[in-house]
């Protein structure tokens, strides 16, 4: 009988040795609220790779495209607080497309943030068939046949929709909005010459500027680029207010234990500080940039306030 009892023992000491070495094995998913193959995309797998070697366990990427990210801010809001599900969040889904709409999900009580990646300056590029030999060239044209032009975005409450309307009320022009579900269709419209314009991050719009198949004409951001620093700025040729650098960050569901969140933060802000990884970032035409999750929080709640501001100036509502 005791031997019986201690054979029984045994296979519930292994089987419990087995199981938790499965639980310690099991992958943290980084949800993209994009499609595979933009920018969004090709970021978060390179962090998720580094990661995984650090925090000695699978990162898997799971790619959750649609309603211009709210689609995988949903899920991520829902998901069991247990550090196992991270949202790579942006700009359009913590502060643009929020300032735009009333969504299923609180970019702020809804998340606990880990931590900031970095940020693009946006671009302002144009289907090289279109004639304007810079940007004062293009209002002319715009203004001459003010129904003759037209602008592709990700979608509403996107960065490239909301960095064309700062440019229609600084410039006092008009353009008809195209929205996409996603960068990536709406900068093969704008090659395709089915749109005309468009306002991309440099990180999706750099390998089809070096391709010659977007003409670049200005950073809509703060300061040029390393990686064109021919490019002027939009304030540098007298259009004042159109600054937007798209920023990017880990966000994990509220209710996170705080010693998950700073675990994952370390992991990420050592990832970032990986010569290859800021070779692989930079090299796309984004600027890595680390911060602490109070750090994060604070520029969710600056830009939320911010873009509210400016839906309220354009007059903005959703579609």
């Amino acid at each position: 009988m005791r031997s019986q009892f201690q054979l029984l023992l045994a296979c519930v000491m292994a089987w419990a040795a087995v199981s938790s070495h499965a639980q310690g094995e099991r992958p943290i998913t980084i949800v993209v609220p994009t499609a595979a193959g933009g920018g969004n995309d090709a970021m978060a797998r390179t962090i998720g790779q580094k990661m995984s070697v650090l925090l000695q366990r699978p990162v898997i990427v799971d790619n959750k495209a649609g309603a211009n990210g709210a689609l995988a801010a949903e899920y991520v809001a829902r998901a069991v607080p247990d550090g196992h599900t991270l949202m790579f969040g942006y700009i359009a889904t913590h502060a643009m497309n929020p300032a735009l709409q009333k969504l299923r999900y609180d970019p702020v009580k809804d998340f606990e943030p880990v931590g900031r990646v970095g940020y693009s300056p946006t671009l302002m590029v144009l289907n090289p068939a279109v004639k304007a030999r810079d940007v004062k060239d293009l209002v002319r044209m715009v203004k001459d046949q003010p129904d003759a032009y037209s602008f592709a975005s990700a979608g509403n409450g996107t960065a490239p929709h909301f960095t064309a309307e700062l440019f229609k009320l600084s410039t006092r022009t008009r353009l008809l909005h195209v929205p996409y579900k996603g960068s990536a269709p709406a900068v093969m419209d704008t090659i395709s010459g089915q749109t005309q314009l468009m306002f991309p991050s440099l990180f999706t719009a750099l390998p089809y500027v070096k391709a010659g198949k977007l003409k670049a004409l200005a950073i809509a951001g703060s300061r040029r680029s390393q990686v064109l620093p021919d490019v002027p700025t939009l304030k540098e040729l007298g259009v004042e207010g159109v600054e937007v650098d798209q920023w990017y960050g880990l966000f994990a569901p509220a209710g996170t234990p705080r010693e998950t969140i700073v675990r994952l933060n370390q992991a990420l802000n050592k990832a970032l500080v990986d010569p290859e990884i800021v070779k692989r970032i930079e090299g796309h035409g984004a600027d890595v940039e680390a911060s602490t999750p109070e750090q994060l929080a604070e520029l969710v709640k600056t830009d939320l306030a911010k873009w509210r501001g400016v839906v309220q100036r354009a007059g903005l509502a959703a579609d």
